[in-house]
């Protein structure tokens, strides 16, 4: 196996695998076998509230059905909240993590007085109101300062060399980052303006999937991110906490996604249904042609071969 390749597949444990989740996990696990990497599970149950008792176990025992075993024993988030807080201390520490005050109507108001009430994805731009002080208001939530360009000297200070160049290259006068996805191509995305000072470490005490997941992957080594094109939009914040703890970049690549009957993404949130795994390669073959690979009528120990040889040949 390649020692320069490390990928995950890295579910939320809010119920059972279904349909568009096998095909991230299948798109995962074949770019690591392709590249003769290793692939990791990692459960990512940061956000407790929303899991459900038993449904990580489940999910491990789904992949194995699927022939799709990790090459490490799986990690749980909820079990690294040290890690997670080592981060924030030390972006607190070089000058990028702050203390909010603001509820989800401060911040409504605060858009509304800049003229800008429309929101990003369900979700309001945060314009910086608690950057400078908290105004004898205590702190629900501690945020990431996105001006880039303002704080890209206390960055470089901070980082390794090599992280320091990719700052260079990458944190512009202005705030627009660029990256390459191996599927999507050029992407940019003006991380203030698009999306603001985003959340670390939330108001109710959970630490937010951004700073969890950048941590993890650098802890764990990981090279490629394989997932749902969905998960595009998150890059860009994933890249700047990367810079920011002199973590290693992380190549991506966004997959197609699995399409429910009203066209939009099959979700847990819009009824996806658990799989029925009682003929694994009827869920297996669906997941590859929505991959753009084709169906096989054989085996899952074969079918898995003659997909790993496809994707080399797309993505290899």
């Amino acid at each position: 196996m390649s020692k320069s390749y490390r990928g995950r597949f890295a579910p939320s444990p809010t119920g059972p695998l279904h349909a568009g989740s096998l095909l991230a996990a299948l798109a995962s696990w074949l770019d690591a076998r392709a590249h003769g990497g290793q692939w990791l599970v990692r459960i990512e149950d940061v956000d407790t509230p929303r899991c459900v008792p038993g449904a990580d176990h489940f999910i491990l025992q789904q992949l194995a059905t699927c022939g799709l075993l990790p090459d490490e024993s799986p990690v749980w988030q909820s079990q690294r909240s040290a890690l997670y807080r080592q981060a924030l201390d030390r972006l607190i520490e070089i000058g990028v993590a702050y203390p909010c005050a603001c509820s989800r109507k401060d911040i409504a108001l605060a858009r509304e007085a800049l003229g800008e009430s429309k929101a990003r994805h369900g979700e309001l731009v945060y314009p910086g109101t608690c950057r400078r002080g908290l105004q004898g208001r205590a702190g629900r939530a501690w945020r990431f300062r996105s001006d880039i360009a303002e704080i890209k000297q206390k960055q470089a200070e901070a980082l390794m060399d090599t992280a320091r160049a990719a700052t260079e290259t990458i944190a512009k006068a202005s705030n627009i980052w660029e990256w390459a996805d191996r599927r999507l191509g050029l992407q940019t995305q003006d991380l203030s303006g698009e999306v603001g000072d985003f959340v670390l470490l939330r108001a109710d005490g959970l630490w937010a999937y951004q700073l969890a997941v950048v941590v993890d992957d650098a802890a764990q080594g990981i090279t490629h991110v394989v997932r749902g094109e969905d998960l595009a939009d998150n890059t860009v914040r994933q890249m700047a906490l990367q810079t920011a703890l002199g973590a290693p970049p992380v190549q991506y690549l966004h997959t197609p996604l699995e399409l429910g009957a009203n066209g939009e993404k099959l979700s847990k949130q819009n009824g996806a249904a658990a799989l029925d795994l009682a003929d694994p390669m009827t869920a297996m073959n669906r997941a590859a042609m929505a991959l753009g690979l084709s169906p096989h009528p054989g085996n899952s120990n074969a079918a898995l071969s003659a997909w790993v040889t496809e994707w080399r040949k797309h993505w290899g």
